[in-house]
């Protein structure tokens, strides 16, 4: 199912482009988590007035068994006394959110704000301010636009639920759906 469109994302995109150059009009530092904020963050900073530096930050995935991240690419810039923010597909829990803005606030910014196209803050288990939000969803699962499964269907340019289960079972079940084929 269909949650968000192109027109919808792109119209939350261009609202988020605006108040973050709004809100730093002298410049701002963006850290992207990859692999899932790429399609938005790119989306994002061409709609913006305002020059952004951009750099990334890879982690694992929150281990639910260990309760831990660990960063695999660490950013390449300092951001001692720049203002900072974290662009992120989507923030659910709040747990891996809440470890990179505990890292990132070590080093000393300026400030420090998240940038969310989708908030989950339903399901938030860690208390975490999104001070940017594109779209609040209460779907528990969603892939399209920069988030996978099994590495499949960022490319699509939609937001759509899926069902964990039912793809674990066939990984291409929503292809012929949301790629137009079937």
């Amino acid at each position: 199912m269909i949650l968000l469109d192109e027109d919808a994302l792109a119209t939350g995109v261009r609202r988020l482009g605006a108040e973050l150059s709004a809100a730093y009009d002298d410049g701002v530092v963006l850290v992207g988590l990859l692999k899932g904020s790429v399609v938005f963050l790119a989306d994002l900073v061409r709609t913006m007035t305002v020059t952004p530096v951009i750099d990334f930050l890879a982690l694992t995935p929150y281990a639910e068994d260990t309760g831990r991240v660990r960063i695999l690419k660490d950013l390449d810039l300092d951001v001692t006394d720049r203002d900072v923010v974290l662009v992120d597909a989507v923030i659910d829990t709040g747990l891996t959110t809440a470890y990179v803005l505990d890292e990132l606030g070590r080093r000393g910014p300026r400030s420090l704000a998240v940038c969310a196209l989708i908030d989950k803050h339903r399901r938030r288990v860690v208390p975490v301010d999104v001070r940017f939000t594109g779209f609040t969803l209460d779907a528990s699962y969603v892939v399209g636009y920069g988030l996978d499964h099994a590495e499949r269907y960022r490319n699509i340019r939609v937001v759509a639920a899926a069902e964990p289960a039912a793809l674990a079972v066939d990984p291409d079940l929503l292809v012929p759906g949301l790629y137009g084929r079937g």
